[in-house]
């Protein structure tokens, strides 16, 4: 490890790139309909607002994770916050449709590339067990913080300046990390003999996941079994198959085939899923609840999950506790079930309920958040090499991506089931719409207590000593 690097600020450094690209989550939400206003967007043409993010965020994160390796950490950090920083300007200089959906495509693809980028330089400048760890805690927070904290910052910058400034807030932002990083961070980089670039894993995978993510966000709204979505969904399905096969035969894999041998890697991966499924999903029907049963105001809404963010922070601060005394699989089974328990307290939810009845649920589903997101990551770092931490890293990224997308799907499908109706959720009365959040808390405990059976039958029992937490035991199966 070299000395002289002050690891408070890179810490400091690591943790702004993070609240940023969970803050870029939300924010955009509570815009939309002043944004839908002022530039003529359409009910189908406005979800690709979002939609542009989500794309090139979910295809383009395996070929982030294994440039950063490639490339350099503290290199693709940087370009990365770049591509950032210029499409959240050029977001907020937008004057029309498509370049607002353009500048939103490539913040998602500078989120993809500084996602794995930012949680390998923890791994390159913190050392591995407490020291990593608390960094690591602080790093998840800052996610936490970010998603509540969009919600309100976007409400308030909304409401005073307009929508623009919900994109060049992260200006200033991404200029200040980028001119600080070469203070802050140590460069690492993989020592590679050879020049060979696995073109065709890259342009299969990226393809794929690119269709694959499109079938996830346009099924819900266009139909499951229509041709015009199922069909890049095949494509997508096949492209990730062929990427498999390639993988398996080309002598530099974007993806080494032995990493997906790692058992704590792959639980990992199950396990960010069912999180995103459960956790990741909360945001929006809480949202739809507060504004479209309350009646609350975006300001209000976002204030409202301030508990959350409180509770996820002081969660953070007792993961090595957690860690020492429980271990991995422990700590995240710890996380899921107290998250699944929040859950349920805020199905007893009404159309004459305030934000008094739901801050005790989200104090303790907060509580669960910081558990569970914090140690997924370790678990999928642990036992990987220094030089594979990127790829290692966009997987369980990959992961967290896919379970939101599939597991908002699957529970707006058993509420269009349960409620026989076909209605979107926003232009349902309050009662069914009351009817339908509950539905969703309900169906997320479910998914979090699932969870719980997933992480112990899929990652491998861990060391718990003080110092050695986040090391994997020798056997990988």
């Amino acid at each position: 490890m070299k000395t002289g690097k002050p690891k408070g600020l890179a810490l400091i450094l690591l943790a702004l790139s993070q609240l940023i690209l969970a803050l870029d989550y939300t924010i955009v939400f509570v815009a939309m309909p002043s944004l839908a206003a002022s530039l003529g967007f359409t009910a189908n043409s406005l979800q690709w607002v979002v939609s542009a993010y989500s794309l090139t965020y979910g295809g383009f994160l395996i070929v982030g994770g294994r440039l950063s390796d490639w490339l350099g950490q503290r290199r693709m950090f940087m370009l990365a916050m770049g591509l950032f920083g210029l499409g959240s300007l050029l977001g907020g200089l937008a004057d029309s449709q498509l370049p607002l959906i353009i500048a939103r495509g490539i913040q998602g693809l500078g989120g993809a590339l500084l996602s794995p980028a930012t949680l390998s330089l923890i791994m390159s400048n913190f050392k591995e067990g407490p020291e990593r760890n608390r960094a690591m805690s602080v790093w998840a927070s800052m996610g936490g913080v970010g998603l509540s904290l969009g919600l309100l910052l976007g409400g308030i910058l909304t409401s005073y300046t307009g929508w623009e400034s919900t994109f060049l807030v992260n200006v200033p932002i991404a200029l200040l990390v980028i001119l600080l990083s070469p203070v802050a961070l140590k460069e690492s980089r993989a020592e590679t003999h050879t020049r060979h670039f696995d073109a065709a894993g890259t342009l299969s995978v990226t393809a794929g996941m690119v269709l694959v993510v499109y079938y996830l966000i346009q099924a819900p709204v266009i139909g499951w079994l229509q041709a015009e979505v199922w069909i890049p969904g095949l494509i997508g399905a096949v492209l990730l198959m062929l990427f498999a096969y390639i993988e398996q035969r080309t002598s530099n894999p974007l993806v080494p085939v032995r990493l997906l041998k790692v058992r704590n890697l792959t639980g990992a991966f199950l396990t960010a899923a069912l999180f995103s499924a459960s956790f990741g999903t909360l945001y929006y029907f809480l949202t739809l609840y507060t504004q479209e049963v309350l009646h609350y105001s975006a300001v209000q809404s976002g204030l409202t999950f301030l508990p959350l963010t409180i509770s996820a922070l002081l969660g953070a601060k007792l993961i090595n506790k957690m860690l020492n005394k429980f271990g991995v699989k422990g700590t995240i089974a710890s996380g899921m079930a107290i998250g699944a328990v929040g859950f349920m307290m805020l199905t007893p939810l009404t159309e004459a309920s305030s934000a008094l009845h739901v801050i005790p649920g989200l104090i303790v589903i907060g509580i669960g958040q910081a558990f569970v997101f914090t140690t997924m990551y370790i678990a999928g770092s642990s036992g990987i090499e220094m030089h594979e931490q990127g790829i290692a890293s966009s997987l369980v990224t990959t992961g967290q991506q896919l379970g939101g997308s599939v597991g908002l799907a699957v529970i707006m499908a058993i509420i269009s089931a349960a409620m026989s109706s076909n209605h979107s959720l926003e232009t349902m009365a309050p009662t069914d719409l009351n009817g339908a959040v509950t539905l969703a808390f309900i169906i997320e405990a479910v998914i979090a207590v699932s969870g719980i059976f997933m992480t112990f039958a899929a990652l491998r029992s861990m060391s718990k000593q003080p110092g050695q937490v986040g090391m994997e035991v020798t056997s990988q199966h």
